[in-house]
């Protein structure tokens, strides 16, 4: 993935780019005529308002929330006498621009414009949100209550998630009548604007820079040992997954953990964004109590036995303030391994984009770090990239690094390696070797366009030679999201993925066609999970093996998005390692679940007798 960081900020910035007409305000002291169109009547029952692009006039309503920050600036209205039909909503969301001059428990009349508002605009494939813009707003009275919260829980929302698109219409779901007792997005639609609860939930995703955490209502559903809840195949969306903002202080926000508990209610308008989807923002909030969950800590490995590791260190640069935590993790979760797999490794200047491409410095401060922390003295191999041609932040030529301790490990050099050079596989005396090492695969290939090549290196361990290759493939990016307007959600990146790992997969299956018993680890942030096609390909007809499928379900996640924990980092085996070592593997948790994490993946840790 992108870094969570850097994609937030990015689009943020073009949100704040966007503006509106202000709204007109006006407070009267007796009632304005009844309103001819109804909150329901604008919102329908599919997800398209009837009325959009139309003008309505005076819809009535009492105010449920008030939005004063933000590029959305507005408030929510609900008519408190709803209609029959469970597939229209009673909410709606005033757009005003500026800070609404109204306060919860105002009934007012709205005249306006009928808009279907897209966050991230069109080309993010995400839903739209019915609003009224460009709005008039009568304060006809104060003080009044507001409409009940409608409970969200375990048996309101339905089993299913979706359901599929009208292929007529590319696969959109917009047009399709709500069915909101069959269908969990449709249930969370139904209510869109309208004042919700929950209650007692706990946190699958942890309170993030943005004031805003992940719960579920659905307490089993897929539940890791540790308190999230697992995303374990394409049809497992998670329908108890909920958002959750506040239209409070910031500073009042929990911050949270995966496994803590918002005990009581939290309760406000249901709104839907370009992050995540359905969001509560809430107007009350509950108590959180936590579950006081501990970073986790491998084994060490044994003398005979050989630790590999892969970690990706998030866009890690000199400048930033994260090298001694990232060095005790290594240390004091990992237990030192003895070759270590970086992803997101920064070029010396990190982001500023001067042609700079050397890491040394870099990779020097976390060693530096390392033995500091009271771990050893990391010898490394990498590769520059040329400038600006690996993807990842601008300027900051992410690569992937090799940390190896030759203290019990050695590395075999062979010159001539560099960035555009394809390393290759040679038979000598009987055994396979590395044409170039440390070499990249196939790095001239379109399949690494704008993404990271393969770096390849032959290690010797107790006399036995290991072959590892660390790798970064291309990102999520571009993808849809599981709330997305067109189901089934198109995966576009996944096209690049699969040529990535099928010259992969090429590379190992050279190596096993030299030598049928080497051991060949293929390792890294895969940005794909155990179950997709990537993953498969990589497999191929078992040259390897991903050895999370070895954990139990519950534990294998590698990382923590909207509330689904995921699996996007592998280690995987060749057959000699699989069938011929007796493996330990482990998913070491120091981040994904955490509120003040160093990186958003977590390392995994590979062990075993060559």
């Amino acid at each position: 993935m992108p870094s969570k960081k850097s994609a937030r900020l990015a689009a943020l910035t073009v949100a704040a780019l966007s503006a509106a007409t202000a709204s007109q305000v006006v407070v009267l002291p007796t009632p304005a005529h009844a309103a001819a169109v109804s909150i329901h009547d604008i919102q329908g029952a599919t997800r398209i308002s009837p009325y959009a692009g139309q003008k309505v006039t005076d819809v009535a309503g009492i105010v449920t929330g008030v939005r004063t920050y933000g590029s959305s600036r507005g408030f929510w209205i609900q008519d408190p006498n709803p209609d029959a039909d469970p597939a229209t909503s009673e909410g709606v969301f005033v757009f005003t621009s500026s800070v609404p001059k109204v306060a919860v428990g105002d009934a007012v009349t709205v005249t306006g414009t009928v808009s279907e508002y897209v966050p991230g605009g069109t080309s993010s494939g995400n839903q739209s949100v019915t609003e009224i813009t460009k709005p008039t707003v009568t304060v006809v009275s104060s003080g009044n209550a507001v409409p009940a919260a409608t409970v969200v829980d375990a048996r309101s929302v339905p089993a299913a998630y979706v359901p599929a698109g009208d292929p007529a219409a590319g696969n959109s779901i917009n047009g399709l009548t709500l069915q909101p007792k069959k269908y969990a997005l449709d249930f969370y639609e139904s209510l869109e604007g309208m004042n919700v609860q929950v209650k007692d939930v706990r946190v699958v995703g942890a309170t993030d820079p943005y004031t805003e955490l992940w719960v579920t209502v659905k307490p089993r559903e897929n539940a890791t040992r540790r308190g999230g809840t697992l995303y374990g195949s394409y049809d497992s969306q998670n329908t108890g997954r909920l958002q959750i903002q506040s239209l409070g202080s910031t500073s009042a926000f929990p911050v949270a953990n995966v496994g803590d508990v918002l005990t009581g209610s939290t309760a406000g308008p249901l709104d839907f964004n370009q992050f995540g989807g359905y969001t509560l923002v809430a107007n009350e909030i509950g108590t959180l109590k936590s579950a006081g969950l501990a970073r986790e800590t491998t084994q060490k490995q044994k003398n005979g036995e050989l630790a590999v590791a892969t970690y990706n260190v998030e866009n890690l640069d000199p400048s930033d303030a994260t090298f001694e935590e990232h060095a005790s993790a290594i240390v004091n979760n990992l237990k030192s391994p003895d070759i270590v797999s970086l992803e997101e490794i920064q070029d010396n200047n990190g982001a500023k984009d001067d042609g700079t491409t050397a890491a040394d410095l870099t990779v020097t401060k976390l060693i530096d770090a390392i033995a500091a922390a009271g771990g050893p003295r990391y010898d490394w191999r990498s590769i520059d990239p040329a400038n600006d041609t690996d993807g990842g932040e601008p300027g900051g030529n992410i690569r992937q690094v090799f940390l190896f301790n030759p203290q019990r490990v050695s590395f075999t050099d062979r010159a001539g390696g560099d960035a555009t050079t394809a390393v290759g596989v040679t038979k000598v005396h009987g055994k396979a070797q590395l044409t170039v090492s440390p070499g990249r695969v196939a790095p001239t290939d379109d399949a690494w366009k704008s993404s990271r090549k393969p770096l390849a290196g032959e290690f010797v361990f107790r006399g036995r030679t290991v072959f590892v290759i660390a790798n970064h493939f291309n990102s999520k990016g571009g993808d849809y999201g599981l709330t997305s307007a067109v189901q089934p959600v198109p995966r576009s990146s996944e096209i690049q993925r699969h040529q990535q790992a099928t010259l992969v997969n090429a590379f190992v299956k050279d190596i096993l066609d030299t030598q049928k018993n080497a051991d060949v680890i293929a390792l890294g942030d895969i940005n794909d999970f155990e179950f997709s096609d990537t993953a498969k390909i990589l497999e191929g007809d078992g040259e390897l093996w991903s050895a999370i499928k070895s954990l139990p379900r519950s534990e294998r996640y590698t990382y923590d998005y909207q509330g689904n924990q995921q699996v996007l980092d592998q280690i995987l085996v060749s057959p000699s390692i699989r069938r011929g070592c007796d493996f330990e593997y482990d998913s070491v948790h120091i981040n994904s679940e955490f509120n003040d994490q160093i990186s958003d993946h977590d390392p995994q840790v590979l062990r075993f007798k060559p």
